[in-house]
């Protein structure tokens, strides 16, 4: 089942177009990570999705209805990239506000505190809190009510590393249950293994949209591979192999995917003198600055 429908949809403010003809699909139980460079129109097609902001053309469907239509709203959870509530208020006080907007019941509200963490402050004032807590309170607001739909913007900003990895526990059992997600960061290293599609917005045009694996493909950027040899036999590997020498008894070499198996066998062809290999093949970052600047090179 399709959860979120973008088709063709473009924003213009004016004569300037923010959004430019983007179809974006997302499925129940799917993870797609929205990409891109401030201004590359992340946060308004989100916003066209929430009903926040008017579609200049195209169409979207929220589970099936408008953006913006109480069907719409009860189907989504958001987490804006800045959240903000109100200093006095305690986090539970806060929480259980949100659940009466969302019809909720109160204790729904008390567990989604402990889980993002927030149980032993949930009676302290939010002002004490510190960003990180903001942003589990901004996490938990969107899991009121259990949306099919979740949208999150630069969700783990200000989190530690630990409270990272209970986040992104939390957007898989969310897409186990069947919850569609549609997370935008710049946060790139988190999400290689995390997420099952990549979307990459570019001046407000949609330039890549793939599984890694795939994207990979597409783009031929070279594979990178750390061969560790026994001291002596060092020169002769870079020699062999064509790559260059690094910290004396490692030699670094490139070759395209094709290739690879190749490359394999002629650096296991050295036996004991080959004390490791690693392979590396290319990173999100460098997808993600491949086909941005690919768009930018177009005509």
């Amino acid at each position: 089942m399709i959860a979120l429908t973008i088709q063709n949809v473009v924003k213009r403010y004016g004569k300037l177009e923010t959004v430019s003809d983007v179809s974006l699909n997302v499925k129940a139980g799917e993870r797609v990570a929205l990409l891109g460079h401030n201004g590359a129109g992340k946060t308004t097609l989100m916003k066209m999705v929430l009903g926040l902001t008017s579609i200049s053309a195209g169409s979207i469907e929220v589970l099936g209805a408008a953006p913006g239509s109480s069907a719409a709203r009860s189907a989504a959870g958001f987490l804006p990239e800045s959240v903000a509530f109100h200093g006095s208020l305690t986090g539970r006080e806060q929480m259980r506000h949100f659940a009466r907007l969302k019809s909720v019941p109160r204790g729904v509200a008390d567990d989604l505190l402990e889980r993002v963490g927030l149980a032993e402050a949930a009676d302290r004032r939010i002002r004490t809190y510190s960003k990180g807590m903001r942003q589990r309170i901004g996490l938990a607001q969107a899991l009121l009510g259990q949306p099919r739909l979740a949208l999150l913007d630069e969700p783990t900003g200000g989190l530690d590393p630990i409270s990272r990895q209970d986040f992104y526990q939390i957007v898989e059992d969310l897409s186990r249950s069947g919850t569609a997600i549609l997370l935008s960061s710049h946060a790139l290293t988190e999400l290689e293994t995390r997420m099952d599609r990549i979307a990459i917005m570019s001046r407000g045009c949609l330039v890549a949209d793939d599984n890694l694996a795939t994207l990979r493909r597409v783009a031929s950027l070279p594979i990178r591979v750390n061969v560790t040899t026994a001291s002596a036999a060092a020169n002769a590997v870079a020699t062999e192999l064509g790559g260059m020498r690094v910290n004396g008894h490692s030699v670094e070499l490139t070759c395209q995917q094709d290739e690879k198996m190749a490359v394999l066998g002629r650096i296991a062809a050295f036996g004991s003198a080959i004390t490791d290999v690693d392979v590396a093949p290319p990173s999100l970052e460098e997808l993600y600055k491949h086909f941005s600047a690919a768009e930018r090179e177009a005509p």
